[in-house]
C-alpha cells in the first residue's frame, strides 16, 4: 500500500527495491536540505560537515542514518519504519557528534556526489552533507565492519548511534 517501484533509484545490477513513500519522502528532504535552512551555519558545524548519512543495502531495503549538527539524529528503512527525533537524548547527542566527527576526520576520502544512489545489497554508502556539497564513499558492509577499509572507524562511529538508537528503542518498549 505505501511502496512504488522507483526506476531511479535502481542499483547496478538493475534490481529496484521496493520503498516506502514515506522513506522516498524523508530521505528526498535530507539529500536536498541545505545547512542554513537547518538553522545551521558554518561555525556550528565541525569543520565543513554539517551532516552525515550512513546507507545501508540489505537483499530486503535499505537502512539509512542520518545525524546533522542541529541533533537531528534519525534511522529510517525503505519500508517504511524507523526512529525519528530521537537527538534529545545526551547517548544519542554524544554518538551523533562523534559520527559527524569521525566522517570529518575522514572527509579527504571522500568524493564528491553528483547523484544520491542507493547502495546496491552489501555495501555501504558514507555521506558528508558539507557547505560546499555532498561527499560519499562507497564500500562493501564486511571490510569496514572487519577494519579492512580506510573508512572503517566512521562506520564504526555510525554504528554506535544506532547502538544509542536501539537502546533507546528497548528502554521506551520495556517502561
Amino acid at each position: 500500500m505505501f511502496k512504488r517501484r522507483r526506476t531511479d533509484d535502481r542499483d547496478r545490477a538493475g534490481v529496484t527495491p521496493e520503498l516506502a513513500d514515506v522513506y522516498i519522502g524523508l530521505r528526498r528532504q535530507i539529500l536536498e536540505l541545505q545547512s542554513a535552512d537547518a538553522g545551521i551555519v558554518p561555525a556550528e558545524a565541525a569543520g565543513s560537515v554539517w551532516g552525515a548519512m550512513m546507507e545501508t543495502a540489505y537483499p530486503n531495503g535499505v537502512a539509512t542514518l542520518v545525524c546533522l549538527a542541529d541533533g537531528t539524529t534519525s534511522l529510517y528503512t525503505s519500508t517504511g519504519g524507523g526512529m525519528i527525533g530521537a537527538g534529545g537524548h545526551p547517548s544519542v547527542v554524544a554518538a551523533n557528534h562523534a559520527f559527524r566527527e569521525a566522517i570529518s576526520s575522514h572527509v579527504g576520502q571522500l568524493a564528491p556526489e553528483p547523484v544520491a544512489d542507493l547502495p546496491r545489497p552489501g555495501n555501504v554508502i558514507l555521506r558528508a552533507l558539507t557547505h560546499d556539497g555532498h561527499l560519499a564513499a562507497t564500500a562493501l558492509e564486511d571490510d569496514l565492519g572487519y577494519g579492512r577499509h580506510p573508512l572503517s572507524p566512521v562506520f564504526h562511529a555510525a554504528h554506535e548511534v544506532i547502538t544509542e538508537l536501539r537502546q533507546i528503542g528497548e528502554n521506551s518498549a520495556g517502561g
